[in-house]
């Protein structure tokens, strides 16, 4: 999955305007963290978890980064449930490796 599949029409403007924010963060890594996370769990969050989403949100890309894949250690301020479900978030992508690549494209 490398963009948005789930339809918006049944979320209410601020739930639509954070999917969408999910899915243009800048960094293409973090469109697919926070986009695939958004649109698994937008629908069943609370007002308290959307608030927290959104303070998440508000750090820069290039520190989220480093934070959700363990390049650096996670601030105090967001050793919280929310982000600790986002950063376990594993994006539905496949694994390039060589293996693969010649069996997609074969020996050339």
């Amino acid at each position: 999955m490398t963009g948005l599949s789930r339809t918006s029409a049944d979320l209410d403007p601020r739930r639509r305007r954070i999917l969408y924010r999910c899915w243009h963060r800048g960094i293409r890594e973090m469109d697919l963290v926070f986009g695939q996370f958004a649109e698994n769990e937008i629908a069943l969050l609370s007002d308290a978890e959307l608030d927290e989403l959104e303070k998440i949100m508000a750090e820069e890309d290039q520190d989220l980064n480093r934070w959700i894949t363990g390049a650096d250690p996670v601030p105090d301020h967001l050793q919280t449930p929310m982000f600790e479900r986002i950063a376990s978030y594993r994006p539905d992508f496949d694994i390039v490796t060589a293996a693969s690549l010649k069996e997609k494209y074969g020996n050339d």
